[in-house]
């Protein structure tokens, strides 16, 4: 599936690192998501990107966004890493790897020859305004690249 700025952001209902149920429709009409799909839990890139939004949640909050990070790790070991890196935010478990599928954020094989992982998230950062449509769009095809803090809160300003 190919998403393009201005379509509706298909909803998702996934469990979290806590096991709650937290779907993309709770948030329509009360505030921003960003969502940010990212590789693998305990790795360094992820745990940069992660950590950077956690320490950076106030200006996300000023701005009136949430924030769900989604991977297709359990949400057992999403749990353990959440708590040690003391993530503000949902860490949701894609595990049947449809959500990143829907949104167009998913290696068929991580890292060929290398790993040859199949069915792993990319590294990806989207923004669903209250209406429930998609304002922003990054999708990475390189997992050791960031997604542009600085291009999300600017659109996230302007909402």
């Amino acid at each position: 599936m190919s998403l393009k700025l201005g379509d509706a952001a298909p909803n998702f209902n996934l469990k979290s690192h806590t096991l709650e149920d937290i779907s993309l429709s709770q948030f329509k009409n009360k505030s921003n998501v960003i969502i940010l799909f990212f590789p693998f839990v305990n790795t360094a890139t992820c745990e940069k990107e992660l950590c950077t939004i956690r320490d950076g949640m106030a200006k996300y909050n000023d701005l009136n966004a949430e924030v769900l990070a989604i991977s297709v790790d359990s949400p057992f070991s999403q749990k353990l890493w959440a708590e040690k890196n003391r993530f503000n935010f949902p860490v949701l478990s894609d595990f049947n790897k449809e959500v990143c599928q829907n949104y167009g954020a998913y290696y068929d094989v991580f890292a060929p020859g290398k790993f040859d992982y199949k069915g792993v998230a990319k590294r990806s950062a989207f923004i669903v305004n209250k209406a429930g449509i998609i304002k922003y769009i990054e999708i990475l095809e390189d997992p050791s690249k960031e997604p542009d803090y600085e291009a999300i809160q600017k659109v996230l300003s302007d909402l």
